[in-house]
């Protein structure tokens, strides 16, 4: 456990890449307790493999990643299990079982890490259904849903252990823009009643202005976070002209 304040999320000198390729070099930040952050960034900038390491599925090749305090990158299989069990991935594709109906798969995470009886398990599951809009359908196959309620589905089985903290990357991908504008509600009012931090990976400006309460912004040439802060102040106060040119979707300055 670290002496200082402790963050749901924290990454301490963090240096990510693969062999060949460094995306990100001696970055650190912190993500505050009941927020909403967005990492944003341009195409390559490591966002999305940011996340990815963040959530353990990648190592870093320097640094620390913290979750509530305990150290992600130096936790052995049992620790790294039971931190990760308290956080909730919405993946960019859904990533629904096409053979399950909504309830299987809004179940399938309390049958994997609980031992809640059936009933429970499905009195769990058409909550989470509930919360997100989809109360009624919990018969119907992720084939028979649009692509916005896949989404929500996705949303409601990434809550399905109740995680303190939710991930998510690109939510909005592939949405039109009133649908997205129902996702972002739909995420702030989540943030709000159930005082769950947020971590989110986009490029939907849009989206962004709606609900982030502080961002990221990566930069890909310099492998660093070229700004941290409300998207609404570093769209006009950022001393970095390059921040405002991308956050106002102006002709690059600078960069």
């Amino acid at each position: 456990m670290r002496e200082e304040q402790v963050h749901p999320v924290s990454a301490v000198n963090l240096s990510i890449g693969f062999p060949g390729e460094m995306l990100l070099e001696n970055v650190s930040f912190d993500v505050y307790s009941g927020e909403i952050f967005v990492i944003l960034g341009g195409s390559g900038s490591g966002k999305s493999t940011l996340l990815k390491h963040i959530i353990g599925l990648y190592t870093p090749l320097s640094g620390k990643i913290f979750i509530h305090g305990q150290d992600l990158t130096t936790a052995g299989q049992d620790e790294k299990t039971s931190i990760l069990n308290r956080i909730g991935i919405s993946y960019q594709s859904g990533a629904l079982f096409g053979s399950m109906t909504l309830l299987e798969n809004i179940r399938l995470p309390l049958e994997e890490f609980t031992n809640m009886p059936m009933e429970a398990m499905n009195l769990v599951s058409r909550l989470k259904l509930f919360q997100v809009g989809l109360e009624g359908y919990e018969m119907r196959m992720p084939s028979e849903l649009s692509g916005g309620m896949q989404k929500r589905a996705a949303i409601a089985r990434a809550m399905a252990l109740d995680p303190s903290i939710l991930f998510m990357d690109e939510p909005s991908a592939g949405l039109d823009p009133l649908t997205s504008l129902e996702l972002d509600e739909l995420i702030l009012d989540i943030a709000r009643s159930l005082k769950i931090t947020f971590v989110i990976v986009t490029h939907e400006l849009a989206s962004i202005f709606n609900i982030a309460d502080r961002m990221i912004i990566l930069d890909k040439k310099r492998k660093r976070i070229a700004a941290q802060g409300n998207p609404v102040e570093l769209s006009t106060s950022s001393p970095d002209p390059w921040v405002r040119s991308f956050l106002n979707r102006e002709k690059n300055v600078g960069n």
